[in-house]
This record gives structure tokens, C-alpha cells and sequence, in this order.
């Protein structure tokens, strides 16, 4: 009985979160230990351990050192698209982890044991989670752009130079070509190679205009609005693309009990809307949820007039306390006098205290609730609708 009761406070998928949650925290753990394993490679002699100790040649312990560290660093970037739940994330842990595992073997090591070991644990809990990784990743027109003329440059330096290797100091292979490339458009220019003649030159320097400007755009156009939504999650105000999008929304004010049913109805039946709360765990259930909001007194006239509150087509207000509700009304009210304010309240003998604080309808969920019920045990046609909040519920 006491199991039984511990289990009604889970959530119904439990066992899929759990399972998500350790495909996640697996993944994050083989990117840390791929990166680490790799970075003793390089910088330690080779030794010769484990079961493939005398097999796999010197130079490919050496070159397993690089890819690794190279492997732990975009694992990282796929264990946190999977923490977003993005279907790239699955694909790019599930491709990733095999190489991972085959690395840890090649480096001949007892560190890589652990590595070997959770990328294959990993494998498995990442299957078995597959479907709650559904999202799809987002890209505008402008960031595909800056993404294919970063590629772009980089593909014109590399089989550029390595055309004109006879006019460079240093070019021999497209490895070469590659690194001079990278290292003349990122503005690092080690000088190891160096254009020789006037046409290698010229090439030279527009590989690094091109370079330069292809890797501004693309910081600005891929990381800079990941950037901009880390740090107005932060600061609890929305994006200024969202606030340049959102119009003819519904502006919910608060976060409460009364106020879950109002998000969930709203989000199912698609419609725009945007919720200022000062409750700043409901606003990051919010926020990655993908729900403009605005983490701020809704009483207050600054954070409603920064969520659009004259383009929003109604008002809802439903908190816990029927005291901040009047004060949210009044606010409100003042900022868009002809827009519909609805709210509800917690007590029935409020509802005259927040009509007179501006609000168009006031609905109280008891009364409302104890209408329902005798209407329903009458027979009568609300039944249908108590049929529904039932199965909602």
C-alpha cells in the first residue's frame, strides 16, 4: 500500500522520463570522458594495455588522441540537443556513441575502459527513448544561409589553395590545404604557410575577407539568437523577436492552480497568447515549453505593455489570490481600456470587488462547479461537458 502511494506522486511516463533522463546524462558523461581520454592521449607516450595491447599500430593511437577530443566536443553539442529533446540530437548521440566506443579501444588504454563502457551502455537507454525526442530543429532562411557561406568559403579555400599549392610554402595535401584555410579565415595565421607568388597572395587575401565575413554572419545568425533566449530567460523578458511576432494574443496574468487548465486549453486549441507571472519556476516551465513570458509583477505597467498588452485581443486573469487579481484588473484595465478582461475568483464573494476593478466577466470556479454537478446529476445537457472535464482530468 505504501508503494502504491509513493507511485500516485509520479507522473504517468514516469519510466519515460527516467529513461530519457539517463539517455541524456549518459550521453553528457561519454562526451566528458571522450574529450578527456583524448586529451591524455596527446599529451602522454603511447603505452600498450587492454586486450588490443600490440595490435593496433603507434600512428593510429596517435590519430585516435585528436578524433577523440574532436568526438567528445560534438557529443557535447548532441547531448544538448538531445536535452532539448531534438530529433537531430538522437540521430547525431546514436551515430556518435559507436565511434566513441571504437576510439576507446584503439587508444589501448585502461582510462578508456569507462568511456568503451557507457558508450555502449548508453546505446540501449537512447533506443529505448527514442520517441521523446521528437522536436525538430528550426532553422530561418538567414541562418541556413550563414551556414552554407560558412561551408562555402571554407570548400573555396581549401580546393583553392591546394590548386595553387604550387604558389604556397607548405601545401601539399588537402589536409593541408584545409588547415591553411581554417587557420587564414578564423584570422589565426600561425605563418607556417605562406603564399609565394602575387596570384597566391591576392587568393590569399580574399580568403581572408571572405573568411572573416562568413564567420561573423554565422556567429550572428546562429549563436547570437540562442545567445539573446539564454539571457532573456535569464533576465525573465521575452525576445524582441517574439515580442515583433506576438499580436491579437491572449495576455494571461499570473501563474496558479486556476491558471494550468488556462494554459493547457489555450496551447491545445493553438491560439497565441503570452503569460506574465512573477513566479519564476512556472516561468521556466514556460520558457521551455516555448511560451512567451514574462517573468514580472503583473500588477506592474512596464512588463504588460513589453508583452503587446494593447494588441492583445482578451485578458485573462486567474491567480490564487483574489487581492493580486483586482491590482492585475486595475492595471490592466488602465492600459487597454476596450480590451475584454476576464477573471476568475477564488471566492465567490469577490466577484463584485473584481467587476468593480474593471473586469468584464468574473467567474467563480465553485460556483461554477457546484452548478455542473447538480445539473449533471439532474440529467441535464451539461453532463456532456462534466464527460469532458472528467476525461480532461
Amino acid at each position: 500500500m505504501a508503494d502504491e502511494q509513493r507511485l500516485e506522486w509520479l507522473p504517468d511516463d514516469w519510466k519515460w522520463l527516467v529513461t530519457t533522463r539517463v539517455a541524456v546524462t549518459l550521453a553528457l558523461l561519454v562526451a566528458l570522458l571522450s574529450v578527456f581520454t583524448g586529451v591524455i592521449q596527446i599529451s602522454q607516450e603511447t603505452v600498450h594495455e587492454g586486450p588490443l595491447a600490440g595490435i593496433v599500430p603507434i600512428a593510429v593511437q596517435e590519430t585516435v588522441g585528436f578524433t577523440g577530443a574532436l568526438t567528445g566536443f560534438l557529443m557535447v553539442g548532441s547531448a544538448l540537443a538531445l536535452r532539448r529533446g531534438l530529433r537531430v540530437g538522437w540521430y547525431a548521440t546514436l551515430l556518435l556513441l559507436p565511434v566513441t566506443a571504437i576510439q576507446g579501444l584503439l587508444q589501448v588504454r585502461r582510462s578508456s575502459i569507462p568511456l568503451v563502457a557507457l558508450s555502449v551502455l548508453a546505446i540501449p537507454f537512447l533506443l529505448a527513448s527514442r520517441d521523446r525526442f521528437d522536436k525538430k530543429l528550426s532553422l530561418t532562411t538567414t541562418q541556413i544561409a550563414a551556414g552554407a557561406a560558412l561551408v562555402g568559403v571554407q570548400a573555396y579555400g581549401t580546393f583553392g589553395s591546394y590548386t595553387l599549392r604550387e604558389s604556397f610554402d607548405g601545401i601539399d595535401t588537402l589536409l593541408d590545404a584545409f588547415y591553411f584555410t581554417l587557420i587564414t579565415s578564423s584570422t589565426v595565421g600561425y605563418g607556417d604557410i605562406g603564399p609565394q607568388t602575387q596570384e597566391a597572395i591576392l587568393f590569399t587575401m580574399s580568403v581572408v575577407v571572405l573568411g572573416v565575413a562568413s564567420f561573423g554572419i554565422a556567429i550572428g545568425a546562429l549563436v547570437g539568437p540562442a545567445i539573446q533566449a539564454r539571457i532573456s530567460k535569464t533576465l525573465g523578458i521575452m525576445t524582441d523577436s517574439q515580442i515583433e511576432l506576438i499580436d491579437r494574443h491572449v495576455l494571461v496574468l499570473g501563474y496558479g492552480e486556476l491558471t494550468e487548465p488556462i494554459v493547457d486549453e489555450l496551447t491545445t486549441s493553438g491560439e497565441s497568447f503570452a503569460v506574465v507571472t512573477d513566479d519564476e519556476h512556472a516561468a521556466e516551465w514556460l520558457s521551455e515549453h516555448e511560451v512567451p513570458v514574462v517573468v514580472a509583477d503583473p500588477s506592474d505597467e512596464e512588463p504588460l505593455e513589453r508583452a503587446n498588452i494593447d494588441g492583445a485581443r482578451a485578458i485573462l486573469v486567474a491567480t490564487d489570490t483574489d487581492a493580486d487579481d483586482a491590482l492585475a484588473i486595475l492595471t490592466a484595465r488602465q492600459l487597454a481600456p476596450d480590451t475584454p478582461i476576464v477573471s476568475a475568483a477564488t471566492d465567490r464573494e469577490n466577484i463584485p470587488k473584481l467587476e468593480r476593478a474593471g473586469a468584464d466577466t468574473v467567474i467563480s470556479p465553485a460556483v461554477l462547479g457546484g452548478h455542473l454537478l447538480v445539473r449533471s446529476a439532474l440529467g441535464d445537457d451539461e453532463s456532456a461537458l462534466i464527460d469532458r472535464i472528467v476525461d480532461e482530468e
